[in-house]
């Protein structure tokens, strides 16, 4: 938890608080939607503490405990905190357990499964969501038919998709050659599918098996969280994924 001897920015302190993301917690200070003392702040990096009595909708506001979560998404799950057209989203699958509110580090489209980060420290989200930060994802791909050498090599050296080039870490056959496991550290928008598609392959199935940090400094698999379960981050990997 956030040192609360600390002084924090307003809109870091709403984040944190767990209400809503730091966008939104501007557009609340800026409107004057928020109080602190009593007196309407409309300033997104005023400083406050824990002794500061923050109000909101004239409820008031404290820090939230940190959470960290890794989830086994199943298929026709939506990565997101909720939905518009009332789908299943990923935190359906963590209620009525946590009732924080937490958001999906990264993306997996509906029909894709696999590991997500879910957390409520804003800040981690937003230096994992970085390639700076170089996450290693591995996925395993199913592909409609057999992957020729020709274009294994071309994905494996690298390729120019319409919003830039992209080069996977590492690229390999598994089982045959219409099952692939693929190893990226790009968090563009459905990154894997569209590799794959710019070569005329079909996407069948896809799988995110593992992410590693660092040179598999923290290697997170999802072997110990069966599809659809998740469960807390040890303090050892939190620490290490901080470091």
């Amino acid at each position: 938890m956030e040192n609360l001897d600390n002084k924090i920015a307003l809109n870091k302190f709403l984040l944190q608080s767990g209400i809503c993301s730091r966008r939104k917690a501007d557009m609340l200070i800026q409107s004057g939607q928020i109080t602190v003392n009593n007196d309407i702040i409309k300033e997104s990096y005023f400083r406050v503490s824990g002794t500061d009595v923050v109000l909101y909708k004239r409820k008031p506001v404290t820090l939230q405990k940190k959470i960290y979560i890794l989830l086994n998404k199943p298929k026709n799950y939506i990565t997101t905190s909720c939905d518009e057209k009332n789908r299943k989203t990923v935190i359906d699958l963590i209620k009525p357990e946590i009732q924080d509110r937490v958001f999906p580090i990264g993306r997996l489209d509906r029909a894709s499964t696999g590991l997500l980060l879910l957390t409520n420290d804003g800040d981690l989200a937003q230096k994992l969501s970085h390639p700076s930060y170089n996450i290693k994802k591995t996925y395993v791909v199913n592909l409609d038919r057999n992957l020729d050498q020709k274009d294994f090599n071309k994905i494996k050296f690298g390729l120019y998709l319409f919003d830039g080039f992209i080069k996977p870490d590492s690229i390999q056959y598994i089982s045959s050659k219409r099952v692939i496991q693929i190893t990226i550290h790009s968090g563009k928008n459905r990154i894997i599918r569209r590799i794959f598609e710019s070569l005329f392959y079909k996407v069948i199935k896809l799988d995110r098996i593992s992410y590693s940090v660092r040179n598999y400094f923290l290697y997170l698999n999802k072997n110990e969280v069966p599809q659809g379960c998740w469960r807390f981050m040890t303090d050892k990997e939190i620490s290490l994924l901080k470091s």
